[in-house]
Order: C-alpha cells, then structure tokens, then sequence
C-alpha cells in the first residue's frame, strides 16, 4: 500500500446554473512533505463544509486503480492525478479492503477512516458529465474520508500501514450501500450506527431510519 500522490487545491470560481460558487474539487498534485492537520492538509481548502471538510471529512484518499476502470468505461485517457478531487491517490486500498474505523499511518500521520465519499455537482462540473455523480455512486468506486487521528507529515511515495482494523466491520463499499442503496436494511444499520469512528451525521441520520423503522412494526 502506497501514497502514490498528494493533491490540494485553493478555491476557484466555476458557473452553476448561472451563477458564480467556490470550489476546491480542482486538486494538483504537490512535491515534497505535506502537514496533515486536524481540519485538512497544508495548501488545501474547501468551499462547502457542510458537505466537505471539517474534522472528519479532513482527507478524502481515492483509489489510483479506479483511474483505468474510468478510463475504459468512458473511453477517455485524459486524467491527471487528483482527477476525482482527492487529496490522496493511493495504491493497494479499495472500498471493499477498507473498514470504517481503519487507521492507516502515512510518514507521521495517523489517519482513520470515517465514511465513503458522496459526490456534488461540483465532481460533475470536473469530469464534464452532468450525469456523473450518479455514476460514481453505482460503481462503489467512491474513495473515503479520514479524519486526522494525529498530525503529522507525509510525501508522495511513503508507504501506508494499517495499524487498526476490525475484519468483521463495515467495509467502505458496504456503507455506502447502506447509506444510499438499501436504505431499510435493519441488521446492516443496527452494525454501522455501533461504529465509533463514522462521521456523526451519518449515523444521526442511521439512528433516525432505525426509529422511525420501529415505529413502523
């Protein structure tokens, strides 16, 4: 397992639907060492932090394998690293390898992983496919998220090391399933919502379905 690339962004204007928004999906890959912080990483930033960002959305990481699935499904060969707005492109992690609560360390910094990613319009505006998020849920290939456990430094091309994980957890293609596709699935959400480490609306909003779903019987 691999950091194949480190990506940031400052926010930039784009147009939607008529009118101007700030965005920082427009990621670039830097050189040399990079502070992860407990709200990002040094030299990013995002526009929507309702959505992105904050302590446990503080790292979005994606899968570099994805980058040929891509590639061959919608017959383009113009990606840069950074493509998809991660901050991370990394090698040997997959959404159904990675476990809500994983913690990885990458140089000095200790990252858990808190939530599969949920793409904007923003992701659509970069690809130029207004159909895109949709797609992107449908094929699981989604990234994660990570809030910093410990601050520290990393570079592209240090290895990742999983210190923590639970073999019988939520993998991140699971949760999102959950979370998007088989919204009434009892057992599954009784499983998810008991995880320390997911994102605290994600699972208010699993604790609200199960309320509701004992209303219901």
């Amino acid at each position: 397992m691999k950091l194949l690339s480190i990506n940031v962004a400052m926010l930039r204007p784009i147009s939607h639907r008529g009118n101007e928004v700030m965005t920082g999906i427009y990621k670039q890959p830097v050189k040399g060492s990079v502070k992860a912080g407990r709200l990002g990483l040094a030299g990013d930033a995002q526009a929507d932090l309702e959505n992105h960002g904050g302590i446990y959305k503080a790292v979005y990481s994606y899968p570099f394998e994805h980058y040929s699935d891509w590639s061959r499904e919608l017959g383009r060969n113009d990606f840069a690293l950074g493509q998809f707005g991660e901050n991370l492109t990394v090698t040997g992690l997959s959404e159904d390898n990675v476990r809500i609560g994983d913690v990885f360390r990458i140089g000095t910094a200790l990252l858990e992983v808190t939530q599969p990613r949920v793409p904007c319009f923003k992701l659509a505006h970069k690809m130029g496919l207004p159909e895109f998020p949709k797609k992107f849920i449908a094929s699981g290939r989604t990234g994660f998220y990570h809030r910093v456990l410990e601050e520290g430094e990393m570079s592209a091309g240090d290895a990742i090391e999983r210190i923590k994980t639970d073999p019988n957890g939520v993998s991140a293609r699971e949760m999102m399933r959950i979370m998007h596709i088989d919204r009434d699935d009892v057992a599954a959400m009784e499983k998810a919502v008991g995880i320390p480490a997911l994102t605290p609306s994600w699972r208010e909003e699993l604790e609200e379905r199960l309320r509701g779903g004992s209303r219901r019987k």
